[in-house]
């Protein structure tokens, strides 16, 4: 049986990839040398080849970072290598909570080491050809060294609790993690831009003037209550340019990044922003932490169903049963569900991403927050022209395209 789990891993594992290798190549199929009819007056020729570029150097790059890891795994698996990484620990403590921290802390730090020399390549040499990269040698390190330590403070405390819920619990193991988790995710929900952005980045009140005026102004019109807007220096890594909502109640929060600033005119800004208040009046922040909570319930349910049982363990070549390894196993045994349950999330997030834009059509101006997409889009060399399954597996945000004619529409009936 522990064989037949083993090889179901593997199967798993080795269908994920050849699915990915599948999309890639479907969304290769709509590539094309000469600029698109539908994308006449958004991408100018010399702009779309370019943007056609950076799509096929990063599938192309994506190929090799993917191969690399499936190796990686799958030698892993047929060489014993979760097995002999337990066996390491157990030399050195047979206390479970430091099992589990030394088992995932090994292989968390062997796989960025591994790693690194990508996403080296993906900052310095990728982004760099395009025009994107601002990040420095150490800016690089650092970020490296305050994900690692933020790795270990965080990620080490969640899972030492859940392994000392579990010893301590039982029966009961699934419903208390639950609610430390889900205490733990609210409690990053409502302050994650006051405690992690800042080890990053820095956030600075927008200051006093049109445009501040124009959003305060706006947020007034739409009875949403706004005293936190902050700019982030999002060009200390990249000419990409975002804002973001975080926070719940009065710890909301709207960030702009200053490379968005740099970029857009002040009608453009208020439209997005628009947009990311439309998320909050249509309730999207509050109905996404709640379906994320639902969906860590259920996946702990089901984790409480198998945990105990030592196949999961042997599947893996452990000689002893421990819950580090196991969570292991049912983790990969549990990615098919987890592909499903992203599906789902991401037919609901681009169904609130239209919300959304139909919020700041109606309530400001469809032409600016067109204007908005149309220059990130190009800004980003975005691939405006996906194939429906790629954008069906990977899209959390309708095209460009799609939203366009949405708002279009709002335009003909304002008309």
């Amino acid at each position: 049986m522990a064989q037949t789990i083993f090889y179901i891993i593997v199967g798993i594992i080795i269908f994920d990839y050849f699915l990915e290798r599948i999309l890639d190549y479907l969304n290769s199929t709509y590539w094309s040398n000469k600029l698109p009819k539908e994308l006449e007056g958004i991408y100018d020729a010399e702009k779309y080849k370019k943007s056609q570029e950076y799509e096929k150097t990063k599938q192309r790059f994506s190929f090799v970072t993917d191969s690399f890891n499936l190796i990686l795994m799958l030698l892993m698996l047929f060489l014993s290598g979760f097995a002999f990484v337990d066996d390491l620990v157990r030399q050195y403590t047979q206390n479970p909570i430091l099992m589990a921290l030394l088992f995932f802390g090994i292989l968390g730090f062997a796989a960025d080491i591994l790693t690194t020399p990508f996403s080296v390549y993906s900052t310095f040499v990728i982004e760099e050809k395009f025009g994107f990269n601002k990040t420095t040698p150490k800016t690089f390190i650092l970020d490296k060294l305050k994900g690692w330590l933020l790795a270990l403070i965080i990620g080490g405390g969640l899972l030492a609790l859940v392994v000392w819920i579990y010893e301590s619990t039982g029966e009961w193991f699934w419903v208390i993690a639950w609610a430390a988790i889900g205490g733990f995710t609210i409690f990053m929900t409502m302050f994650y831009s006051n405690l992690i952005v800042p080890l990053f980045n820095k956030q600075t009140p927008l200051e006093e003037g049109g445009l501040r005026s124009s959003i305060e102004s706006f947020a007034k019109k739409v009875g949403f209550r706004l005293k936190n807007i902050f700019v982030m220096d999002g060009s200390k890594r990249s000419s990409k340019a975002n804002a973001y909502f975080s926070g719940l109640g009065a710890k909301k929060r709207i960030v702009l990044f200053d490379t968005l600033i740099k970029d857009h005119t002040n009608e453009e800004l208020v439209g997005i922003l628009a947009h990311e208040i439309g998320h909050y009046k249509k309730k999207h922040t509050l109905t996404g932490t709640i379906i994320s909570l639902l969906q860590t319930g259920l996946m702990l349910y089901i984790l409480s169903l198998f945990i105990g049982n030592p196949l999961l363990s042997e599947a893996l070549g452990a000689k002893e049963a421990s819950f580090h390894i196991s969570i292991l196993a049912f983790g990969l045994l549990y990615s098919p569900l987890s592909l499903i349950l992203g599906l789902v999330m991401n037919i609901v997030s681009r169904k609130n991403e239209f919300t959304a834009d139909r919020f700041a059509g109606e309530n400001y101006f469809p032409k600016a927050l067109q204007e908005a997409l149309i220059k990130l889009s190009v800004n980003h060399l975005s691939n405006l022209r996906p194939h429906p399954a790629y954008v069906f597996f990977y899209y959390s945000h309708p095209t460009l395209l799609q939203r366009l004619k949405a708002l279009d529409k709002i335009r003909y009936h304002q008309s």
